[in-house]
Protein backbone atom coordinates (compact mmCIF):
# COMPACT_ATOMS: atom_id res chain seq x y z
CA UNK A 1 0.00 0.00 0.00
CA UNK A 2 1.32 3.46 -0.86
CA UNK A 3 2.37 5.34 2.31
CA UNK A 4 1.28 8.70 0.89
CA UNK A 5 -2.14 10.14 0.39
CA UNK A 6 -2.93 12.36 -2.60
CA UNK A 7 -4.37 15.68 -1.57
CA UNK A 8 -6.13 17.73 -4.26
CA UNK A 9 -5.71 21.45 -3.70
CA UNK A 10 -7.93 23.65 -5.84
CA UNK A 11 -6.85 27.23 -6.55
CA UNK A 12 -10.36 28.56 -6.97
CA UNK A 13 -9.38 32.05 -8.09
CA UNK A 14 -7.99 30.94 -11.44
CA UNK A 15 -9.66 27.57 -11.66
CA UNK A 16 -6.36 25.75 -11.41
CA UNK A 17 -5.70 22.62 -9.37
CA UNK A 18 -2.58 21.01 -7.94
CA UNK A 19 -2.34 17.47 -6.58
CA UNK A 20 0.22 16.84 -3.85
CA UNK A 21 1.32 13.35 -2.83
CA UNK A 22 2.07 13.65 0.88
CA UNK A 23 1.74 11.53 4.01
CA UNK A 24 -1.06 11.94 6.51
CA UNK A 25 1.45 13.37 8.99
CA UNK A 26 2.67 16.00 6.52
CA UNK A 27 -0.92 16.86 5.65
CA UNK A 28 -1.67 17.37 9.34
CA UNK A 29 1.41 19.59 9.68
CA UNK A 30 0.30 21.72 6.72
CA UNK A 31 -3.14 22.07 8.24
CA UNK A 32 -1.57 23.13 11.54
CA UNK A 33 0.48 25.76 9.72
CA UNK A 34 -2.60 26.94 7.86
CA UNK A 35 -4.43 27.44 11.16
CA UNK A 36 -1.42 29.15 12.70
CA UNK A 37 -1.31 31.71 9.88
CA UNK A 38 -5.06 32.16 9.66
CA UNK A 39 -5.47 30.36 6.32
CA UNK A 40 -8.95 28.90 6.77
CA UNK A 41 -12.12 28.05 4.88
CA UNK A 42 -14.74 28.82 7.45
CA UNK A 43 -13.35 27.24 10.61
CA UNK A 44 -11.29 24.57 8.84
CA UNK A 45 -7.64 24.88 7.75
CA UNK A 46 -7.13 25.59 4.05
CA UNK A 47 -3.87 24.25 2.62
CA UNK A 48 -4.60 25.91 -0.74
CA UNK A 49 -4.55 29.36 0.84
CA UNK A 50 -1.32 28.50 2.66
CA UNK A 51 0.47 27.50 -0.56
CA UNK A 52 -0.94 30.52 -2.38
CA UNK A 53 0.41 32.83 0.37
CA UNK A 54 3.84 31.21 0.05
CA UNK A 55 3.79 31.57 -3.74
CA UNK A 56 2.91 35.27 -3.41
CA UNK A 57 5.66 35.74 -0.78
CA UNK A 58 3.13 36.78 1.80
CA UNK A 59 4.78 34.03 3.86
CA UNK A 60 8.54 33.60 3.52
CA UNK A 61 10.33 30.27 3.81
CA UNK A 62 13.63 30.06 5.67
CA UNK A 63 16.22 27.48 6.66
CA UNK A 64 15.46 25.56 9.83
CA UNK A 65 18.77 23.73 10.12
CA UNK A 66 21.41 26.46 9.96
CA UNK A 67 21.82 27.37 13.64
CA UNK A 68 25.23 26.63 15.13
CA UNK A 69 25.58 24.41 18.18
CA UNK A 70 27.03 27.37 20.10
CA UNK A 71 23.79 29.31 19.51
CA UNK A 72 21.70 26.34 20.62
CA UNK A 73 23.81 25.98 23.79
CA UNK A 74 23.58 29.71 24.53
CA UNK A 75 19.79 29.70 24.27
CA UNK A 76 19.56 26.52 26.33
CA UNK A 77 21.68 28.10 29.08
CA UNK A 78 19.59 31.28 28.93
CA UNK A 79 16.41 29.21 29.26
CA UNK A 80 17.77 27.31 32.27
CA UNK A 81 19.05 30.52 33.83
CA UNK A 82 15.59 32.04 33.59
CA UNK A 83 14.09 28.92 35.15
CA UNK A 84 16.59 29.17 38.01
CA UNK A 85 15.57 32.75 38.85
CA UNK A 86 11.86 32.02 38.55
CA UNK A 87 11.25 33.76 35.20
CA UNK A 88 9.24 30.82 33.89
CA UNK A 89 7.19 32.70 31.29
CA UNK A 90 10.33 33.99 29.55
CA UNK A 91 11.92 30.53 29.82
CA UNK A 92 8.87 29.00 28.13
CA UNK A 93 9.17 31.40 25.20
CA UNK A 94 12.79 30.38 24.61
CA UNK A 95 11.78 26.72 24.98
CA UNK A 96 9.12 27.12 22.28
CA UNK A 97 11.64 28.85 20.00
CA UNK A 98 14.12 26.00 20.43
CA UNK A 99 11.49 23.34 19.71
CA UNK A 100 10.86 24.94 16.31
CA UNK A 101 14.42 24.10 15.27
CA UNK A 102 15.40 20.86 13.56
CA UNK A 103 18.98 21.04 14.88
CA UNK A 104 18.02 20.00 18.40
CA UNK A 105 19.37 16.68 19.63
CA UNK A 106 16.78 14.14 20.78
CA UNK A 107 17.82 14.32 24.48
CA UNK A 108 17.64 18.13 24.52
CA UNK A 109 14.31 18.13 22.70
CA UNK A 110 12.96 15.61 25.22
CA UNK A 111 14.10 17.74 28.17
CA UNK A 112 12.50 20.88 26.73
CA UNK A 113 9.25 19.07 25.99
CA UNK A 114 9.19 17.76 29.56
CA UNK A 115 9.72 21.31 30.87
CA UNK A 116 6.85 22.67 28.79
CA UNK A 117 4.66 19.71 29.69
CA UNK A 118 5.24 20.10 33.43
CA UNK A 119 4.73 23.76 34.34
CA UNK A 120 5.54 24.89 37.90
CA UNK A 121 2.73 24.53 40.46
CA UNK A 122 0.45 27.50 41.12
CA UNK A 123 2.07 28.31 44.47
CA UNK A 124 5.50 28.58 42.85
CA UNK A 125 4.19 30.89 40.12
CA UNK A 126 2.57 33.02 42.81
CA UNK A 127 5.89 33.27 44.69
CA UNK A 128 7.62 34.33 41.46
CA UNK A 129 4.99 37.03 40.88
CA UNK A 130 5.34 38.40 44.41
CA UNK A 131 9.12 38.54 44.06
CA UNK A 132 8.82 40.38 40.77
CA UNK A 133 6.37 42.86 42.32
CA UNK A 134 8.46 43.18 45.51
CA UNK A 135 5.37 42.23 47.48
CA UNK A 136 5.76 40.71 50.98
CA UNK A 137 3.95 37.39 51.36
CA UNK A 138 3.13 34.59 53.77
CA UNK A 139 4.43 31.12 52.86
CA UNK A 140 3.09 28.03 54.65
CA UNK A 141 3.87 24.38 53.88
CA UNK A 142 4.30 20.96 55.44
CA UNK A 143 7.63 19.17 55.15
CA UNK A 144 8.29 15.45 54.74
CA UNK A 145 8.27 15.01 58.54
CA UNK A 146 4.75 16.50 58.67
CA UNK A 147 5.98 19.66 60.38
CA UNK A 148 4.18 22.82 59.35
CA UNK A 149 6.33 25.84 58.56
CA UNK A 150 5.07 29.42 58.35
CA UNK A 151 7.26 32.20 57.00
CA UNK A 152 6.52 35.89 56.71
CA UNK A 153 8.73 36.77 53.73
CA UNK A 154 9.92 40.35 53.20
CA UNK A 155 12.64 39.63 50.67
CA UNK A 156 13.29 36.59 48.49
CA UNK A 157 15.30 35.44 45.52
CA UNK A 158 15.34 32.10 43.71
CA UNK A 159 18.92 30.88 43.36
CA UNK A 160 21.00 27.73 42.83
CA UNK A 161 23.06 26.07 45.54
CA UNK A 162 24.94 22.95 44.47
CA UNK A 163 22.68 22.36 41.45
CA UNK A 164 19.46 22.65 43.46
CA UNK A 165 16.97 25.50 43.43
CA UNK A 166 16.41 27.33 46.71
CA UNK A 167 14.29 30.22 47.86
CA UNK A 168 16.72 32.43 49.78
CA UNK A 169 14.53 34.74 51.84
CA UNK A 170 14.47 37.20 54.74
CA UNK A 171 11.72 36.20 57.15
CA UNK A 172 10.47 37.51 60.46
CA UNK A 173 10.88 34.00 61.90
CA UNK A 174 14.23 33.16 63.55
CA UNK A 175 13.27 30.16 65.68
CA UNK A 176 15.07 27.05 64.42
CA UNK A 177 17.70 29.00 62.50
CA UNK A 178 21.17 28.15 63.83
CA UNK A 179 23.23 30.62 61.83
CA UNK A 180 25.13 33.45 63.54
CA UNK A 181 22.89 35.99 65.24
CA UNK A 182 23.20 38.59 62.48
CA UNK A 183 21.91 36.18 59.84
CA UNK A 184 19.16 34.31 61.66
CA UNK A 185 16.42 36.08 59.70
CA UNK A 186 17.78 34.51 56.48
CA UNK A 187 16.36 31.16 55.37
CA UNK A 188 17.28 28.93 52.45
CA UNK A 189 14.31 26.75 51.45
CA UNK A 190 14.87 23.94 48.97
CA UNK A 191 12.04 24.29 46.46
CA UNK A 192 11.81 20.71 45.19
CA UNK A 193 11.07 19.54 48.73
CA UNK A 194 7.96 21.70 48.96
CA UNK A 195 5.16 19.58 47.50
CA UNK A 196 2.41 22.12 48.09
CA UNK A 197 2.17 25.49 49.81
CA UNK A 198 -0.23 28.26 50.70
CA UNK A 199 0.94 31.68 49.55
CA UNK A 200 -0.90 34.87 50.48
CA UNK A 201 -0.14 38.55 50.11
CA UNK A 202 0.58 40.57 53.25
CA UNK A 203 1.21 44.23 54.01
CA UNK A 204 4.41 45.94 55.03
CA UNK A 205 7.71 46.85 53.42
CA UNK A 206 9.82 44.80 51.04
CA UNK A 207 13.49 44.70 52.01
CA UNK A 208 16.22 45.56 49.55
CA UNK A 209 18.30 42.44 50.28
CA UNK A 210 19.02 39.60 52.69
CA UNK A 211 20.76 40.29 55.99
CA UNK A 212 24.53 40.28 55.41
CA UNK A 213 27.82 40.40 57.25
CA UNK A 214 31.30 41.07 55.90
CA UNK A 215 33.78 38.20 56.13
CA UNK A 216 37.50 38.65 55.59
CA UNK A 217 39.54 35.74 54.30
CA UNK A 218 43.12 35.28 53.13
CA UNK A 219 44.01 33.21 50.07
CA UNK A 220 47.39 31.54 49.64
CA UNK A 221 49.51 29.95 46.92
CA UNK A 222 47.93 29.07 43.61
CA UNK A 223 44.43 29.92 44.83
CA UNK A 224 45.50 33.52 45.43
CA UNK A 225 46.58 33.86 41.80
CA UNK A 226 43.66 31.89 40.32
CA UNK A 227 40.90 33.54 42.36
CA UNK A 228 38.36 35.55 40.38
CA UNK A 229 36.38 38.19 42.22
CA UNK A 230 32.66 37.54 42.77
CA UNK A 231 29.83 40.09 42.71
CA UNK A 232 29.47 39.82 46.50
CA UNK A 233 33.16 40.67 47.08
CA UNK A 234 33.70 44.21 48.34
CA UNK A 235 37.51 44.05 48.31
CA UNK A 236 40.18 41.88 46.70
CA UNK A 237 43.80 43.00 47.06
CA UNK A 238 47.29 41.66 47.63
CA UNK A 239 48.67 42.13 51.14
CA UNK A 240 51.91 44.14 50.65
CA UNK A 241 53.71 42.83 53.73
CA UNK A 242 52.84 39.18 53.02
CA UNK A 243 54.24 37.59 49.87
CA UNK A 244 51.64 35.91 47.61
CA UNK A 245 48.73 36.38 50.01
CA UNK A 246 45.48 37.94 48.80
CA UNK A 247 42.87 39.50 51.07
CA UNK A 248 39.21 39.12 50.13
CA UNK A 249 36.30 40.76 51.94
CA UNK A 250 32.93 39.32 50.99
CA UNK A 251 29.31 40.02 51.88
CA UNK A 252 27.87 36.77 53.26
CA UNK A 253 24.18 36.04 53.82
CA UNK A 254 24.54 32.39 54.94
CA UNK A 255 27.51 30.91 56.78
CA UNK A 256 26.25 27.42 55.85
CA UNK A 257 26.76 27.95 52.12
CA UNK A 258 29.86 30.09 52.63
CA UNK A 259 31.65 27.45 54.71
CA UNK A 260 30.67 24.66 52.32
CA UNK A 261 32.31 26.66 49.53
CA UNK A 262 35.58 27.53 51.24
CA UNK A 263 36.17 24.11 52.84
CA UNK A 264 37.00 22.70 49.43
CA UNK A 265 39.95 25.13 49.23
CA UNK A 266 41.53 24.16 52.56
CA UNK A 267 44.44 24.76 53.33
CA UNK A 268 44.73 27.65 50.84
CA UNK A 269 41.92 29.70 52.38
CA UNK A 270 41.74 31.07 55.92
CA UNK A 271 38.86 33.01 57.47
CA UNK A 272 40.23 35.94 59.48
CA UNK A 273 37.10 37.68 60.74
CA UNK A 274 34.53 38.04 62.21
CA UNK A 275 35.33 35.78 65.12
CA UNK A 276 31.93 34.02 65.20
CA UNK A 277 32.36 32.86 61.57
CA UNK A 278 36.00 31.93 62.16
CA UNK A 279 34.89 29.81 65.14
CA UNK A 280 32.39 27.93 62.98
CA UNK A 281 35.15 27.09 60.48
CA UNK A 282 37.46 25.97 63.30
CA UNK A 283 34.73 23.69 64.61
CA UNK A 284 34.34 22.12 61.16
CA UNK A 285 38.08 21.47 61.06
CA UNK A 286 38.06 19.95 64.57
CA UNK A 287 35.26 17.61 63.57
CA UNK A 288 37.20 16.56 60.48
CA UNK A 289 40.31 15.90 62.54
CA UNK A 290 38.30 13.82 65.02
CA UNK A 291 36.99 11.69 62.17
CA UNK A 292 40.57 10.99 61.05
CA UNK A 293 41.97 10.56 64.59
CA UNK A 294 44.20 13.63 64.25
CA UNK A 295 45.26 15.17 67.55
CA UNK A 296 45.12 18.97 67.41
CA UNK A 297 45.61 21.75 69.92
CA UNK A 298 44.42 25.38 69.83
Amino acid sequence: MCPHKSVRIIMSRKGQSITLSISERDKAELETLALEFGMKWGEKPNISKLIEAIARRQLLLGNNNDWSQSRIRALDRAMRGLIDIGQNEQAQEIAKLLLERSELSIPLRTQIEEFLGNPPPDWRLQVDRYIKRQQPFQLSYQDASHRVWDFTVRYAIVTNHEKRQYLDCWCEKTEGNFDVDELQHNWSLRLDRIQDAAVTEIGGEWRSRLAEIEVEMHLFGGLAFAYQAKPEDTLTEWIPERLRVKKVIRRVSSTFWFIREIMQYTPDCMVVSPENVRSLVKQKIRTLCDLYDIDIRD
